[in-house]
């Protein structure tokens, strides 16, 4: 069983900041890499950012140079640091992960967060 459970959201201004955290939980091989995706209502769900176990990291074009994403490998982390929010950043922020399991060990299998609420006011 594996968990993952953010925290971190809630209401600002544009122009404002927010850190989303995200942590993993449960018994597991390893992480091969997390993310953070998002969906707003009536929208579909994007990627926003994604880490890789060596660090390598991807962002879509709509945040690149405003978010950046971290992990913490010692401690099952992942973090979204948003900075100069926009209200179209409004939207349920997912974290993802794709894990290693010991009922699957040679390959991943993908967890996903309960979310938590973004909202920015313009």
């Amino acid at each position: 069983q594996v968990q993952l459970v953010e925290s971190g959201g809630g209401l600002v201004q544009a122009g404002g900041s927010l850190r989303l955290s995200c942590v993993a939980s449960g018994s597991f091989f390893s992480i091969n890499a997390m993310g953070w995706y998002r969906q707003a209502p009536g929208k579909q769900r994007e990627l926003v950012a994604r880490i890789i176990s060596t660090g390598s990291t991807n962002y879509a074009d709509s945040v690149k140079g405003r978010f950046t994403i971290t992990g913490d490998n010692a401690k099952n982390m992942v973090y979204l640091q948003m900075n100069t929010l926009k209200p179209e950043d409004t939207a349920v922020y997912y974290c993802n992960a794709d894990i290693r399991v010991y009922s699957f060990p040679r390959g991943g299998i993908e967890y996903w967060g309960q979310g938590t609420q973004v909202t920015v006011s313009a």
